[in-house]
Formats: C-alpha cells, sequence, structure tokens
C-alpha cells in the first residue's frame, strides 16, 4: 500500500490529479516569451519615431500592426499542434500552387513579380505563408521517420524545400529565399543529420558557388560586388553600406542622443525605417543601445529554444526549433548586412523595422512555438 500511494505521489498528488493550469496556461501564452516581445515592440517603436523624423502616423500605424500581430499570434497559440501536423502538406500545396499563379499572372513592382491580387482581396505576397508552411511540411516529413534520418529521407526533405525557394528565387526574392531555405535546412539539422554529412554539404555548396554567380542576375552580383567593394562606386551602389557603416561608427559608446544622428536626420541614410533602422540606432543610442537590442533578441532565442526542448513528439520540437532559428537568421542576416559583414539582400529587422507583412509572419510562427508548448504542458499535467 505504502509503495501504492509513494508511485501515485509521484503521479501528481495523493489523490493522483494534476494540479490545476496556471493563468497562462489557460491563455496559451507564455510570460517569459511574451516579456521580452512587448519591451522589444516598445524599443522598436521609439527607434522608427527617430527614423521617421518624429512622424506619429509611423510609429501608430505600426503599434496597430504589432496588436494585430499579437491577435494572429495568440489565435495560433490555441490551435493544437495536431491540426497543423494534419493540414501541413494540404498547405504545402496550396502554397505552391500561390507561387506558381505569382510566377504566371502575379503583379510587379521595381522589377519584381512577387505579388498576387485577387478581386475582393488586398494584394499579398504567398511566399510569406511558405516561411510557416515549409518548417511545418519538414517536421511532419522527418516526424514519421527513425531518427537520425537515413539519406534518403534527407534527400527527399531537401527536394521538398527546393521547390518553393526556386520558385520564390526566380520572382526574383533572394532575401525570402535565404529565409525560407533555412527554415527548412534548420528542421532538418534539428532531427540529427550526422556532422559529416553536414561538412559535405557545406563542401558542395562552396564548390558551386561560380555556377551560382553564372545564374545570377545582374543586380545581384552588383550587390555582391558592392558588398566586396563599397567604394568602388561610393556615389551609386555603395551609397547605401557607406552611409550604414558610417552612422554606425559615428554612435561611438553611448551614440548621439534620440533623435540627433546626423546621417538618418538629414537623409544621408536611406530607408532608415526600414532595412537600415539598425543603423539609426547605433548612431543615436551607440553600442550600449545595440547591446540592448541584441539582449532582447537572445532572451527570445533562449526562451523559444527552450520551449521547443519541451515539445511532446518529434513534430513539435523539430516545427518549434527550426521556427525559432530562422527568427535568428533574420536578425544576423539584417544586422550583417547593414554593418557591411553581408550583401544588401532586403530583410528586415524583426518586430524593430517598418512593416506589417513580416511582423504577422513571425508573431504567427511564436505563435505556434508557444502552442506546442503550452498544449503539451496540458497533456503533460494530465498524465502525472
Amino acid at each position: 500500500m505504502k509503495q501504492v500511494d509513494f508511485q501515485r505521489s509521484l503521479q501528481g498528488g495523493a489523490d493522483g490529479f494534476a494540479p490545476p493550469p496556471t493563468i497562462w496556461q489557460k491563455l496559451h501564452l507564455d510570460p517569459w516569451l511574451m516579456l521580452p516581445f512587448l519591451l522589444l515592440m516598445g524599443y522598436g517603436l521609439i527607434i522608427l519615431y527617430s527614423a521617421s523624423e518624429g512622424d506619429m502616423g509611423y510609429v501608430e500605424r505600426q503599434a496597430l500592426r504589432f496588436l494585430m500581430a499579437f491577435m494572429v499570434m495568440w489565435g495560433f497559440a490555441w490551435i493544437p499542434p495536431r491540426y497543423l501536423r494534419n493540414i501541413a502538406p494540404w498547405l504545402y500545396a496550396f502554397v505552391v500552387g500561390l507561387l506558381l499563379a505569382v510566377l504566371l499572372v502575379g503583379v510587379g513592382a521595381k522589377g519584381a513579380q512577387r505579388w498576387l491580387e485577387i478581386p475582393g482581396l488586398p494584394r499579398f505576397q504567398p511566399a510569406e505563408l511558405m516561411k510557416l508552411v515549409l518548417p511545418m511540411t519538414i517536421a511532419l516529413w522527418l516526424s514519421n521517420k527513425k531518427i537520425p534520418p537515413r539519406f534518403s529521407h534527407i534527400i527527399i526533405g531537401l527536394l521538398i524545400i527546393a521547390i518553393p525557394v526556386l520558385m520564390i528565387a526566380k520572382q526574383p526574392d533572394l532575401g525570402t529565399s535565404i529565409l525560407i531555405a533555412a527554415s527548412g535546412v534548420f528542421a532538418i539539422l534539428l532531427a540529427g543529420v550526422p556532422w559529416r554529412w553536414v561538412l559535405l554539404a557545406l563542401g558542395a555548396a562552396i564548390s558551386a558557388l561560380p555556377g551560382l554567380w553564372m545564374v545570377m542576375r545582374e543586380y545581384q552580383r552588383q550587390r555582391v560586388l558592392t558588398f566586396l567593394d563599397p567604394e568602388s562606386d561610393p556615389l551609386g551602389s555603395g551609397w547605401n553600406i557607406i552611409q550604414s557603416k558610417t552612422a554606425i561608427g559615428s554612435g561611438g559608446l553611448f551614440g548621439k542622443g534620440w533623435m540627433a544622428g546626423t546621417q538618418s536626420q538629414l537623409h544621408f541614410l536611406p530607408e532608415s525605417h526600414t532595412d537600415f533602422i539598425v543603423a539609426v540606432l547605433g548612431e543615436e543610442f551607440g553600442f550600449v543601445g545595440i547591446a540592448v537590442l541584441l539582449c532582447l533578441y537572445m532572451m527570445i532565442l533562449a526562451r523559444g529554444l527552450y520551449l521547443s526542448t519541451q515539445a511532446e513528439d518529434l513534430f513539435g520540437r523539430l516545427l518549434s526549433g527550426s521556427l525559432v532559428l530562422t527568427f535568428f537568421v533574420y536578425i544576423f542576416v539584417n544586422i550583417g548586412m547593414v554593418s557591411g559583414l553581408l550583401p544588401v539582400v532586403g530583410v528586415p529587422l524583426p518586430l524593430v523595422s517598418y512593416g506589417g507583412t513580416s511582423v504577422v509572419t513571425l508573431m504567427t510562427s511564436f505563435g505556434m512555438v508557444m502552442s506546442v508548448y503550452s498544449h503539451r504542458s496540458r497533456q503533460g499535467l494530465m498524465h502525472k
């Protein structure tokens, strides 16, 4: 009898009942993830106000987008992961069909054909949907296989990734194609791919660079050449990165002060409220300001990865982990290109750059992460 009572106490109390769920579990939200998100959004609005030269219209519209993105995130946090698992292949086929429609009848702007216009609906970019659908599909594919995956399973996974990535690169949209490819590749790597295969893949990718150069468009080649030597055309293609590096370097340790940056306020810095907004931060708040930004990002990444490790099944772990690591790619690529460490590819700084589509996409992805964790927590408590 004592042995039975002891086992029941280990399983959730003397009566064998799970403890009642907390208010956060009932809301399907994680407070330790929400806190840095809210701090980052507030920080981003402060920077945006300066980058837009005190235009409250930008700030109000961005705040409204944050509110809408939060509601979408919360809605996805309520969806049980099993539903995401069931609809993943159908969503993948549907979005691939939309990407094909973009290539055939899509709407173009500034030399790119990336949008669809459907009567009665606002113009939208199907590639944004693939940022969420592809990691779901790869996670589903690998969760049904033995781990670590066999070589043939990895090849099929890479083909699943290649189809939408090549279609998006054709639009052309190099920045989005990189993010989508990363989301799928992370899911494969998290499944336990042997390191020797990873090294072989990296070697193959490096050896393919000359061939990639041959198929790149002229403006893409120019971006690479500008990255290697921006001073070769200081008043043309090199202008953006030169002004960005000047702004960041002139900020020093503590910066010039809020709304006191010369590069941004005097219009030397292009796209100061979108892709190059971190240069505004570096000029006005200096190294300390950028360090605060990176700390907020690190809090989000650390908590997101922790939640992914607590997933109840392989599908949840692969999906959550790949979404969180894709968020890291956003940060790495944007800050890398603005500081001159990477070519300019047009990736916004998450939750700081002005814009709505990327905000909704990112918050939706973290809604999925919280769904995987919160539903697993409730089920785990019920089984204790």
